[in-house]
């Protein structure tokens, strides 16, 4: 699967980008002031919580057009290598270069990790900490994983369905993450395509995840790991562009 250069295509992606930046330069700014250098399991704000809702809202509304117009470069575009030499050779190009890039659907063994808030305390019980913080998964924790796995030699990931590739971001919001214009809640699950004892080990040798699995034992968080032997995985269909890069010259 290809990124979408119609010209109705940029025009979502050039709305939908904007949307997507304010809400992690909130993020970013909340998190600035907040963590002054420490652990940001700390800081909950709701007006935060409320601005990434509403611009997920509008994400998804452009994320379906784009849908469409994909759709309908695709047909285009097949139908002109049917009679053009020239773009069936430059299509097949890119289909080879689609698989590293996270732009086709993939398929085969690996594993899936499993990261959750600890259960609440039935009536009478005390929390296991006091500091709700203790309790919940965080970014940093979901991203200690995503990078252990890489570590590990995966070849292909998503987070909670959706394709992980070069460019993917991963951000808290309250006790919730958003990812490529997403807001999901726990449990979190990270599936991977790769050796899965390669990568069993990297999870082993992580300072993060090990951080985490302290808080499991102390805290009653739940991380879990298992083998699958069939992991089938959605093409990357986002935003491709890096608008603030440019080419050096040599």
């Amino acid at each position: 699967m290809q990124h979408d250069p119609s010209p109705g295509g940029g025009r979502a992606w050039r709305v939908l980008v904007p949307i997507t930046a304010l809400g992690a330069g909130l993020m970013f700014a909340t998190s600035a002031s907040t963590a002054q250098g420490t652990d940001l399991r700390g800081g909950r704000f709701s007006q935060l919580t409320e601005l990434i809702n509403k611009a997920s809202d509008e994400v998804a509304g452009f994320e379906s057009q784009a849908a469409v117009l994909r759709a309908d470069v695709a047909r285009v575009g097949q139908g002109a290598a049917a009679s053009s030499s020239t773009v069936a050779a430059e299509r097949n190009r890119s289909d080879v270069l689609a698989g590293p890039a996270g732009l086709s659907a993939v398929t085969g063994p690996g594993l899936a990790v499993a990261l959750d808030d600890a259960p609440r305390p039935k009536d009478g019980q005390r929390p296991t900490s006091d500091n709700p913080d203790d309790l919940v998964v965080h970014q940093q924790d979901v991203q200690s994983v995503v990078n252990a796995l890489w570590a590990g030699g995966a070849e292909a990931m998503t987070l909670m369905g959706e394709r992980v590739v070069s460019t993917s971001a991963v951000r808290c919001v309250g006790n919730t993450l958003l990812i490529q214009g997403r807001l999901v809640g726990p449990p979190f699950i990270i599936r991977a395509i790769g050796d899965a004892r390669a990568m069993r080990a990297a999870l082993d040798v992580e300072p993060g995840v090990a951080l985490f699995r302290r808080y499991v034992a102390d805290f009653d968080l739940r991380f879990g790991v298992t083998t699958a032997r069939t992991l089938r995985m959605p093409a990357y269909d986002g935003p491709l562009e890096l608008p603030h890069v440019e080419r050096s010259r040599p």
